[in-house]
């Protein structure tokens, strides 16, 4: 059977007590401020380990998401998201309004969220870069990002 690397987003820092309760029903590793775990679960596919992982650490972890840790061979990864019943309810039902399976619903809503969000990322970029050259020579510019690259901070 495959094994899956799985993380596990929390919505709150873990204490110690709780990442130890936690760690008793499934092998765990946290980050340095236990609001990130992860773990290796055995399963035929992500989707799989991503529900077997869930079922067995909600009641133990404030879970806000689990996501396979490494993309797929289309770069994708897999999202594993639990909502209350009534955002539940509500997203079935705009999703069936649209046509849509709820999860289809949800994957068109996170692409145009993300394409959005590269596009007002794109905009302050050129803002800023707009600015610097108001005040300075390109070739100035060219040779101080060359030097930020180079020597981060």
């Amino acid at each position: 059977m495959p094994h899956h690397a799985v993380e596990i987003t929390l919505t709150r820092p873990l204490s110690a007590a709780e990442l130890h309760y936690a760690a008793q029903a499934w092998p765990l590793a946290a980050n340095h401020n236990a609001t990130r775990l992860m773990a290796l679960v055995g399963a035929k596919t992500p989707e799989r380990a991503a529900h077997r992982l869930r079922r067995r650490l909600t009641a133990r972890l404030p879970i806000d998401v689990i996501t396979t840790h490494y993309p797929d061979a289309h770069g994708q990864v897999l999202l594993n998201l639990a909502f209350p019943p009534a955002v539940h309810t509500a997203l079935a039902r705009d999703a069936r309004h649209a046509g849509l399976t709820p999860e289809r619903y949800v994957h068109e809503a996170l692409q145009r969220a993300l394409a959005a969000h590269a596009d007002r990322e794109a905009e302050r970029l050129d803002r800023a870069v707009r600015h610097l050259l108001a005040h300075t020579t390109p070739a100035h510019l060219l040779s101080a990002v060359g030097h930020a690259i180079t020597y981060p901070s």
